[in-house]
């Protein structure tokens, strides 16, 4: 049986991990898809890899900044930000074989999110704004993920991994796929322990309980999770927020126990992390170098599903437009 072909989409930090670890373990027809300063250090020096516990550095065979070089890909794993991802639609859509896949890791709500619901209306507008991803790349193809697995370029060619290290993939519907249980198992052996879920969208949920709070506070402030959560005024804003993210997603039939409960032990072992975290999150990272926010997956998603069920949002009503001005700042 001939080896799928395997493209990871922007190897930005996560994907450098992804690109890191199966590549690392031998896994055969792996690309990668970057640009600029890391991909010149990852053509010339390899891919470095450093967490508390190793540190190794892999020969990275093919890496491109031009997708549409290499053959079509059995599977690819699509890590750029949710902004970026209309504008590349058209590219994974040449670049996906006919039976392939793509499994998109994202932070917040993403763009194939209506796909299979009873009440879906197609695309989301904040998200996928001229429907591109939805009509070139096609939510049938795409497969949900979840990244608890916190990750920094500290210089070209070389990727710090932080604390946990998991991964969630499912389909949209819900199913056990053979696509996604062999991701999972792709995963899973190549050292990235990863979980099959039936309910993606509620994994989601739960890792916005996490994210939606301490990236946009992250980015506003500057400060890393363990410096917000010594701040008693930053630490319950935080705690609203997500009161308000938990709200919405019960709202909308999600079996999403409140902010904290006890009941919810993967949330809560995340929060728990979370606030002892030194790793400077996606968005802070983003602001540090100038470039646009997840501002519309993480926080202008969640404001649009709440209004659509009346539920009210007072602090995110006043954090989200903030969040949009530093992201047009940054985009200028």
């Amino acid at each position: 049986m001939t080896a799928p072909r395997i493209c990871i989409f922007g190897a930005g930090a996560v994907g450098s991990h992804v690109a890191a670890r199966l590549l690392r373990a031998d896994i055969p027809g792996v690309a990668v898809v970057a640009r600029g300063p890391h991909l010149a250090a990852m053509r010339e020096h390899g891919l470095t890899f450093r967490s508390n516990r190793e540190e190794f550095r892999v020969a990275v065979p093919v890496a491109t900044d031009d997708p549409s070089t290499l053959p079509p890909q059995d599977i690819v794993v699509v890590t750029l930000k949710a902004p970026a991802l209309p504008a590349v639609a058209g590219a994974l859509a040449r670049l996906l074989a006919p039976d392939g896949v793509a499994v998109f890791l994202l932070n917040g709500i993403p763009w194939w999110w209506n796909h299979g619901l009873r009440e879906g209306g197609g695309p989301l507008p904040l998200l996928d704004p001229d429907a591109t991803l939805w009509r070139n790349v096609g939510p049938a193809r795409a497969l949900g993920g979840v990244v608890m697995s916190p990750n920094e370029i500290v210089e070209p060619g070389v990727v710090v991994h932080g604390a946990h290290n998991r991964f969630i993939i499912g389909e949209p519907d819900g199913g056990d796929s053979p696509r996604a249980r062999g991701l999972v198992e792709l995963f899973t052996g190549a050292g990235m322990p990863a979980l099959l879920s039936t309910d993606i969208r509620t994994d989601i949920w739960r890792k916005l309980l996490v994210n939606a709070p301490g990236n946009p506070l992250a980015a506003l402030t500057r400060l890393s999770a363990k410096d917000r959560a010594a701040d008693p005024e930053l630490a319950e804003l935080g705690r609203r927020i997500a009161g308000e993210v938990a709200d919405t997603a019960r709202a909308l039939g999600y079996d999403l126990p409140p902010h904290g409960d006890a009941a919810d032990p993967m949330a809560d072992s995340m929060v728990w992390a979370a606030t002892r975290s030194e790793t400077r999150p996606s968005m802070l990272q983003d602001v540090l170098l100038g470039r646009g926010t997840e501002v519309e997956c993480l926080l202008g998603q969640v404001q649009a599903s709440a209004r659509e069920r009346s539920v009210p949002t007072p602090i995110i009503d006043i954090v989200l437009p903030i969040l949009r001005g530093l992201d047009r700042s940054l985009r200028r």
